[in-house]
């Protein structure tokens, strides 16, 4: 993994125990050795933070491992509710990390040079219509928008419901990217527009980035101009 910060593999280091999902420790095998791990699979968030706590109870230094940001769709929120709702009085320290749009984005160009927004798809916790919504507000206010959690095997419909939001109020030529797996030896670079993208190859580990109506491509690179006259 790439995009990993000295904060936080030195967070690792000092752990005992690491709890994660499976995919997310297997990309950091390499910091593992010696340490008790707690792997569980997809939908099982809540189980494996509440294993997090209680080694952190018994007296461990546990590290509860995200993907991209804790804090951005990661594992922060509910390692704090949980905590609480539970009564586990252990001391919390939430690391930085590089966010999947933040990764993405950088390896397009700059397209979050100025206001953006960050939505999920994936509508296992907050329902589709509210999350429809939100989409028709962000595209009506021409903020950019990075997608996370765009496609799954069993959710083919809300990208494209997405797309059709956007084309009310972009142009088909507003630049899109899609960076999947960024950061991995498995990671892909996609440049393409509002009336193409849906053809690319996209998945639950990519992110997609829908440029505003000022967003543009300048030799090859996904822009969205600050406003600086140049």
């Amino acid at each position: 993994m790439l995009d990993r910060t000295r904060r936080a593999e030195m967070a690792i280091a000092e752990s005992r125990v690491v709890v994660g999902y499976t995919r997310y420790l297997d990309l950091i095998r390499d910091l593992l050795a010696g340490k008790e791990t707690i792997a569980t699979g997809m939908t099982h968030e809540v189980e494996r933070c509440r294993a997090a706590l209680r080694r952190a109870e018994a007296g461990n230094v546990v590290a509860l491992v995200s993907s991209g940001d804790p804090g951005i769709y990661g594992m922060a929120s509910l390692a704090i509710e949980l905590s609480s709702a539970e009564g586990v009085s252990v001391p919390i320290e939430i690391v930085p990390g590089v966010s999947a749009s933040g990764a993405a984005a950088a390896r397009l160009g700059s397209p979050l040079s100025l206001d953006f927004a960050c939505i999920s798809l994936s509508d296992l916790l907050v329902p589709w219509n509210t999350i429809r919504e939100r989409l028709a507000a962000v595209a009506a206010a021409d903020l950019v928008v990075g997608l996370y959690n765009p496609r799954s095997v069993k959710r083919v419909t809300q990208l494209s419901d997405a797309a059709e939001i956007f084309r009310r109020y972009r142009a088909g030529g507003t630049p899109v990217g899609i960076g999947t797996a960024v950061g991995t030896p498995e990671e892909r670079i996609v440049l393409s527009d509002l009336d193409r993208f849906l053809e690319e190859e996209i998945g639950m580990q990519s992110v997609v980035l829908i440029g505003n109506r000022s967003s543009k491509v300048i030799d090859g690179w996904f822009v969205t101009p600050r406003g600086y006259k140049v």
